[in-house]
């Protein structure tokens, strides 16, 4: 991990498209703004991690209503079968 120290506007440079700069400080947080083209997605680290939980989450209750909803499978074949001799 790389890390600077940066003044309130300051700014440093990821690439040739995104700016990061240090607006203000106020107290113990830091105001920072990024300018990026519009393709480049810009999501705060703990809603990304929120999210890809609650899609686990998700998708392992999904997994477990399938086996709750599959019909019971009986494993010894019923005389009435037409495939058993």
């Amino acid at each position: 991990m790389l890390v600077l120290t940066r003044r309130p506007g300051q700014s440093i440079r990821i690439g040739q498209n995104v700016e990061v700069r240090v607006v203000r400080i106020e107290g113990d947080r830091v105001v920072i703004g990024i300018a990026a083209p519009r393709h480049v997605a810009v999501v705060r680290a703990e809603l990304v991690e929120q999210v890809s939980g609650e899609v686990r989450d998700a998708s392992e209750t999904r997994a477990k209503l399938r086996v709750m909803l599959s019909p019971a499978r009986n494993t010894e074949p019923s005389p009435e079968d037409p495939g058993v001799a």
